[in-house]
């Protein structure tokens, strides 16, 4: 990696500083389906173009992405049998049973990386949480964060009743319960036994109107017994840094804020009128105030989990109509699933699997010491890109996993420092990521859901229509650090109108319009007049210093992840160099010879620029250009980043461009688009 240069004409300007070595990490989709426009369009290209850009920027060595598919837990196991009915009547547990799994999951694994290969989403490794080599190493590290968390006194026992179908005569994994969510104002449209749709936790008693999605029966209550991370415990060191994230910026504001709700003191919210009739119930609770809520609510505030817990019980068997607020609550680390990662055995309670959530938080960590472990380095050098001062982690992920991925992974790092810990980790220790959460994407106005009346359409339907490269500039236009957006595809707009335009060729259009018409123009111009060489002399002030601050904007935006910000920065380039063609015009014959060469070498320069900014946006198209131009990976290499072409160039006087045969597209359109 060259060292970084200092620009020429943009000295005033202040460039972001980037840590030595990152980790990217993308959410780990579940394995019960390939992945839908969700998935790629609303985290996994974002994630991709951040590590194209550090790769870029800090040298590929120091960079390292990380995914893979969640193969465990009861979404799982809940589509598998769906979709396989004549193995619900087998055992779970059973070998047949988890043989069916295996290649259930073993074969959408093989579907998802087939997918994001076509979106260009390069990972260095795309893992799958239940296959080897990565299962091992994924067992290994569970095992030694939960014996590190019991070491250090951060876990608890609680017993918890658990949905049990009498019927089948089994306990209910989590998606096989369905009802309404407990917590007050979700409007969550499903929820599960112990979470909803939204990401809300509660008490699985605190269920509304409970159904097994087996049998359609209101399933028993019975008591099973397992690990939780007392997250409370990490509240009073969290709070402040969270406080502090809002004033840096470093996350997204609603990002922050969404987790900051988890930090209401332990409360339960039920209607002001029955609390009135409920006088007397009210007073054999534990300690609490009551206070004014919203509506016509009113809230019960406590002083302790345990006596929001105590309450919750003496409220449940009177049948009072509550709901739980957002509070730290414990976060249970282990279940009763058969088809899980096996747990370690802690004092008397044996045969537990971990549950789903926590085990995804860890799984990236596994995953990048499986890619080490494939390149011959120790064990442990996994801690250089986690628990080193000099490295920084990028999770991204949707909103919908914040709770996870923003609090709940954040204590449990805490919790391995020891029985002290703090949030700005000594060297060794797990550091705390940053987290990228992305808004919503919307399908045609509305969430759509694989288990929800608006189905959403699957990624790889997507590109009958488009290519990746307009895809991806589509995705990263819109601005999902900011707000939901609705992505309206117009072959798959029943309402939209004869004439309207379609939105992702919009953006699209940047790349297949613009940029493939300026890049076209550059090429077939030197054939003509230069002999397919970069015309001598230098590039003009005006054209470098514009460039120099349109590199520095890009810079600026990717370092605090404003894709759409970075967008338009490569945008302004493209438009720029049109407009000066446009006013120079010399492909023409009648051109001033001069005009002519200084105008072509000022556009090869914004080709230069253009191109490199654009290159985690559109990797495929921009790679075109790059063998064409007959440069090498250094036309990437951010510390050349203000070096003209001709510098980049050997010897630039002997130096020819690849011969570009007529019509040829550097940024191509499916065919469908030419009709």
């Amino acid at each position: 990696m060259t060292p970084p240069v200092t620009p020429q004409f943009a000295t005033d300007r202040k460039r972001p500083e980037f840590p030595q070595r990152a980790v990217i990490t993308a959410g780990m989709p579940y394995g019960n389906k390939d992945l839908h426009f969700g998935h790629v369009g609303g985290v996994f290209i974002h994630a991709d173009a951040m590590a194209r850009f550090l790769r870029d920027r800090l040298g590929a060595e120091n960079v390292m992405f990380v995914s893979g598919t969640d193969c465990y837990g009861s979404a799982i196991v809940a589509d598998f049998e769906k979709r396989n009915p004549d193995r619900q009547a087998l055992p779970e547990g059973s070998p047949e049973f988890e043989a069916g799994l295996m290649e259930f999951v073993t074969a959408n694994h093989q579907r998802q990386r087939e997918t994001l290969d076509r979106y260009s989403v390069a990972p260095d490794l795309f893992a799958a949480s239940a296959l080897e080599p990565y299962r091992t190493i994924h067992e290994r590290l569970g095992a030694e964060i939960l014996e590190t968390l019991y070491r250090h006194g951060h876990l608890e026992k609680r017993v918890t009743p658990q949905f049990y179908d009498a019927a089948r005569g089994i306990f209910l994994n989590g998606r096989q319960v369905t009802g309404r969510c407990p917590i007050q104002g979700c409007k969550s449209d499903k929820a599960y036994a112990d979470e909803c749709s939204l990401g809300h936790q509660y008490q699985p008693s605190e269920l509304i109107a409970p159904r097994s999605t087996l049998t359609g029966e209101e399933p028993e209550m019975r008591d099973v017994a397992n690990w939780y991370l007392v997250v409370e415990k990490f509240g009073e060191a969290l709070r402040p840094w969270y406080d502090g994230l809002l004033e840096s910026g470093e996350w997204r504001e609603y990002s922050v804020r969404d987790v900051l709700r988890y930090f209401e003191p332990p409360t339960i919210h039920m209607k002001r009128d029955e609390m009135d009739e409920q006088a007397e119930l009210l007073a054999s609770l534990p300690p609490h105030r009551r206070e004014p809520g919203r509506g016509d609510s009113d809230r019960l505030v406590f002083d302790s989990i345990a006596d929001l817990d105590a309450a919750r019980d003496i409220l449940s068997k009177a049948r009072c109509r509550t709901r739980s607020g957002t509070t730290l609550v414990p976060f249970r680390l282990t279940g009763n699933l058969k088809w899980g990662l096996p747990a370690p055995v802690l004092e008397d309670l044996e045969e537990l699997t971990f549950w789903v959530w926590p085990e995804s938080l860890w799984a990236p960590i596994s995953f990048t010491a499986a890619r080490l472990s494939a390149l011959g380095r120790p064990d442990d050098d996994w801690k250089r890109w986690w628990s080193s001062e000099d490295a920084r982690v990028y999770q991204f992920i949707g909103e919908d996993n914040l709770y996870f991925y923003g609090l709940a992974e954040m204590a449990m790092f805490l919790g391995m420092q020891g029985e002290q810990f703090e949030v700005d980790a000594p060297e060794g220790q797990l550091r705390l990521p940053r987290i990228v959460a992305n808004r919503h994407l919307l399908f045609l106005d509305k969430k759509a859901s694989s288990s929800g009346k608006v189905k959403p359409p699957m990624a790889a339907d997507l590109l009958e229509y488009y290519t990746s490269d307009q895809l991806r500039i589509h995705f990263l236009s819109l601005g999902l650090g900011l707000r939901n957006i609705s992505f309206r595809p117009r072959p798959l707009d029943p309402a939209a109108q004869q004439g309207t335009s379609d939105p992702v060729l919009k953006d699209g259009n940047v790349l297949s319009n613009a940029l493939n018409k300026s890049v076209r123009s550059c090429f077939y111009t030197s054939q003509k007049y230069f002999d397919r060489q970069l015309p001598g002399g230098e590039v003009s002030d005006e054209v470098r210093a514009f460039c120099e601050h349109a590199i520095i904007d890009f810079e600026e935006a990717m370092s605090r992840q404003e894709f759409h910000v970075a967008v338009e920065a490569g945008a302004k380039v493209i438009r720029e160099m049109n407009r000066q063609w446009a006013q120079a015009k010399p492909f023409n014959e009648d051109c001033d010879p001069e005009l002519r060469r200084q105008s072509v070498l000022d556009a090869f320069h914004m080709v230069r620029v253009a191109v490199t900014l654009m290159h985690p946006v559109a990797p495929d198209g921009t790679e075109k250009v790059r063998e064409y131009l007959g440069v090498g990976e250094e036309l990437w290499d951010w510390g050349r980043i203000f070096d003209t072409l001709a510098d980049l160039l050997p010897d630039p006087a002997s130096h020819r461009f690849a011969e570009l045969p007529p019509k040829t597209d550097f940024f191509d359109k499916p065919e469908c688009q030419y009709q």
